[in-house]
This record gives structure tokens, C-alpha cells and sequence, in this order.
């Protein structure tokens, strides 16, 4: 099984990248989260991976983090969310929007992702239910409370996405309050 790679950075080819490990270029798929957060080609890369062997096709994921790799395991277990479906869940939404999607409820949230059915996104949530990680924002049930999550819910209402609204809530300083962390965020996203 190969569970990490670390090589130069030599094709990138969305979904796809090719990593050069000791002379041998290795194909991986990766999410668009991951794919955005990758170096300049010809930069070193380190990526955890999950390999899956099928009857006619071996595959290999990467992943920047543990914590996507993690969550894609939880996604590929389910019955019916093959690894393709589970890396256009990863593409659609970060791990911290799943898992707030998840301890929400919010079939919504999931319906956004391309491929994603209805009932897919509903036996995605309860599959999940209590599944992902508990120091994930939003796994323990918190969400409604705190500020972070009130952010990003007014941030897609006026139209933003979940993965700006989520990195402009990372990027907002600890304890900040509903009405300034919105303000702050709206003056972050008109910059970009």
C-alpha cells in the first residue's frame, strides 16, 4: 500500500498531478482543495495517499492533509460513494463545510456539489452522522453557537461560496463577534 509520496511536482492537469519520486513519475488524483494549495510545478510536494486496486484499474489519491484523507476513507465506505463521487465531495466543499453540513443536517449544502443527488446527500448525512472527526469545526454539534458558523451562513446568503466564505472565516482573528467577523470578511473578499 502506498500511504505518502514526496517528489518533485511535474504535471498538473486538474484533477490530476504527476510526482516525480526517485525517478518514477507517479499519476495521483487529487481534490480541487488540495489542488489549489499545490506548489509551482517543479517544487517539491508531499501528498498522503489512498491506494485503491480494482479489478481493472489500480488508483492512487492525494492529499495535502490528513484530515481530507481521513474524511475521503469515511466518504468511500459509504454504500454507493465510490472514490470519484468521494473526491467531488472533497472538490465541492472543505472537510470543515462537510462536517458542518453534516452535524446541521444541511442536505442543501451537499445538493451543490456536482453528482450529488438528493438522496445521495441524504445517505450522506446519515452515514456521517458522528463519523467525521470530533475537532473538525462543526462535529460536535457547536456550530449554531458560535460565530464561525453564523459567518459563513451569512456569507452564502449574499452569495458567496462555501470555500471563500470558509477561508475568509479562517482568516479572521479568534473571538471575533457576528457583526465585525462579517464586515471583516466582506472587506477580505473585496480585496481578492
Amino acid at each position: 500500500m502506498i500511504g505518502r509520496l514526496s517528489g518533485q511536482l511535474l504535471e498538473k492537469s486538474p484533477p490530476r498531478v504527476l510526482i516525480d519520486v526517485g525517478g518514477v513519475g507517479y499519476e495521483v488524483d487529487v481534490p480541487m482543495s488540495s489542488f489549489y494549495d499545490l506548489p509551482e510545478i517543479g517544487a517539491r510536494v508531499v501528498l498522503l495517499t489512498e491506494f485503491i486496486v480494482r479489478e481493472d484499474a489500480q488508483l492512487l489519491y492525494g492529499f495535502l492533509t490528513a484530515a481530507e484523507r481521513d474524511t475521503f476513507r469515511q466518504l468511500i465506505r459509504i454504500s454507493g460513494v465510490g472514490p470519484r463521487t468521494a473526491l467531488a465531495v472533497l472538490s465541492g466543499m472543505s472537510v470543515g463545510d462537510l462536517s458542518q453540513a453534516v452535524a446541521l443536517q444541511e442536505s442543501a449544502r451537499l445538493l451543490k456539489v456536482p453528482g450529488i443527488g438528493k438522496k445521495t446527500a441524504e445517505r450522506l448525512l446519515l452515514e456521517l452522522k458522528g463519523r467525521l472527526a470530533p475537532e473538525l469545526p462543526g462535529a460536535a454539534g457547536t456550530v449554531a453557537s458560535d460565530a464561525g458558523g453564523d459567518i459563513i451562513r451569512a456569507l452564502i446568503s449574499l452569495g458567496y461560496s462555501d470555500r471563500e466564505a470558509a477561508g475568509a472565516v479562517r482568516a479572521l482573528p479568534a473571538g471575533v463577534s457576528v457583526s465585525d467577523g462579517i464586515r471583516q470578511a466582506l472587506k477580505q473578499l473585496g480585496k481578492s
